[in-house]
C-alpha cells in the first residue's frame, strides 16, 4: 500500500453544499463536472471507463469499492471515461484472483482524482431531493471561493454535446470479416461489449465516427445499422439524426441503444429532456409492454424520449417502459424495421434478461436481406 497520509477533500455542489472527504492516494488536484450517482454493487471497472459517463463525477453507492482490484479485460473503452470519483470505503489492497492489479494503479494510471471518507448515504440522499447537478472535487480546501467561482464557469450537461469527446477519430473494425452479417456503428460513445455481443451474433462491424454522413455508412454496404450509447444531450446531435433519418427513410435495419435510442426518437419528431436523476444501475425493472415479461436491466442515462409525444406520434410504438417512474425505455417504429431501447442489453452483471434484443436486430438484418428494400 503506497499511499501515504490521507489528506483532506471536499465535494462542493452548485448550490453552495459541501460534503468532506479524504483524497485516495494522498493525490492533489481538482475535478469538475455534473455529480451522480450508480447503485451497482459490482462492475466498478466497467462504470468508470463507460463513454456514457463522460463528464461526470461518480458517486459510488455501494460502501467499499476497489475490493476485486482492475482486469485489463474488464473495460468498455481505451480509458476512464469518468471526471471523478467519490466512495465510502476505499479498498487500496484487492482479494480476487483474476486481478492483475490495484484500483488505486488503475486511477494513477489514468490519472484520476477519486476522493474516500465521503459520506455517500447522505450525498446520495442529497442528490435524490435536490436533482442532479454540477459539482467539483478538490484538495483545495481552503480556497472554497475560488473553486466556486470555477463551478460557476462549468456549462450545464443540458444542451451539451459531448459524444465528439469519445467518439473514434477514424473508422475501425471490429469481429471476423467472413462473418454473414455486416453492420455499420456510428459511434457516439460506444462500449466495446456491445461490438462484442453484436460481433458474437455472425456480424462483422465497422465503427464511424460520431459526425459521419449516412453515405459513409452506406459505402460499407451493411446490411444493419447500429446507434450507439454516449454521453451528454441527444438535442446537438444533428448529424446522428440525419443519419437516423436516412435510414428509416430507406427501411433499413436500424437498432439503438441508450443515446442512439434518444436519436432515433427525435429523428421521428419526438423531444427528450434532462431527468431531475437519471437511471443509474443495475437492478433497473422494466416491462416490455408486447410480451408483458419483466426485465431486470442495466441503465444509465441523465435523459429521456417525452412519453407522450412518442405515443401521440402515429408512426411509433412504446415497446418498454420503466417500472419504477414510468418512462420510456424502448421504442419501434410502426411497418419499418427500426427499434431501440434504453437500456443497456450487452451489460449482464447478473441477468440476462435483454441480451434477446441482440438476436432481434440479427433476425431483422435476416428478414431484410430475404425480401430486401427496392
Amino acid at each position: 500500500m503506497k499511499y501515504q497520509k490521507k489528506q483532506n477533500a471536499i465535494i462542493l455542489l452548485a448550490d453552495g453544499t459541501i460534503f468532506y472527504g479524504k483524497a485516495v492516494g494522498g493525490k492533489q488536484g481538482t475535478a469538475f463536472g455534473e455529480v451522480c450517482f450508480n447503485t451497482g454493487m459490482t462492475g466498478y471497472q466497467e462504470i468508470f471507463t463507460d463513454p456514457s459517463y463522460f463528464g461526470q463525477l461518480m458517486v459510488a453507492t455501494n460502501a467499499h469499492i476497489g475490493n476485486y482490484g482492475t482486469n485489463a479485460d474488464e473495460v468498455e473503452s481505451d480509458s476512464i471515461k469518468i471526471a471523478g470519483l467519490i466512495v465510502k470505503n476505499f479498498s487500496y489492497e484487492y482479494s480476487r484472483p483474476a486481478a492483475d492489479g490495484s484500483l488505486e494503479d488503475f486511477l494513477d494510471k489514468n490519472n484520476l482524482l477519486a476522493i474516500s471518507d465521503v459520506d455517500t448515504r447522505a450525498l446520495v440522499s442529497y442528490i435524490r431531493e435536490h436533482g442532479a447537478m454540477n459539482a467539483v472535487i478538490s484538495t483545495e480546501v481552503d480556497n472554497i471561493e475560488g473553486l466556486k467561482k470555477q463551478l460557476a464557469e462549468v456549462p450545464s450537461m443540458e444542451g451539451l454535446e459531448l459524444a465528439s469527446k469519445v467518439s473514434t477519430k477514424e473508422p475501425y473494425y471490429f469481429g471476423n470479416e467472413n462473418a454473414t452479417y455486416k453492420v455499420a456503428a456510428l459511434d457516439i460513445g460506444i462500449k466495446k461489449n456491445i461490438l462484442r455481443n453484436i460481433a458474437s451474433r455472425d456480424c462483422y462491424i465497422k465503427v464511424f465516427p460520431y459526425d459521419s454522413k449516412f453515405e459513409d455508412l452506406e459505402a460499407f454496404n451493411p446490411d444493419g445499422y447500429f446507434l450507439s450509447n454516449g454521453p451528454g444531450d441527444p438535442e446537438p446531435l444533428v448529424e446522428a439524426q440525419a443519419v437516423a433519418k436516412e435510414i428509416i427513410k430507406r427501411d433499413l435495419p436500424l437498432f439503438g441503444i441508450c443515446l442512439g435510442h434518444q436519436v432515433i426518437a427525435i429523428a421521428n419528431g419526438v423531444s427528450t429532456y434532462k431527468m431531475y436523476n437519471g437511471h443509474r444501475g443495475i437492478n433497473h425493472p422494466v416491462k416490455n409492454l408486447i410480451t408483458g415479461k419483466g426485465e431486470i436491466t442495466s441503465q444509465n442515462h441523465g435523459f429521456a424520449v417525452n412519453r407522450e409525444e412518442a405515443e401521440a406520434n402515429s408512426d411509433l410504438e412504446v415497446t418498454h417502459i420503466h417500472l419504477n417512474d414510468d418512462t420510456v425505455a424502448g421504442l419501434a417504429m410502426k411497418g419499418k424495421n427500426v427499434f431501440s431501447v434504453q437500456y443497456h442489453p450487452e451489460a449482464s452483471p447478473g441477468p440476462h434478461d435483454s441480451e434477446y434484443l441482440f438476436d432481434q436486430f440479427v433476425e431483422n438484418i435476416k428478414k431484410s436481406k430475404l425480401s430486401p428494400v427496392e
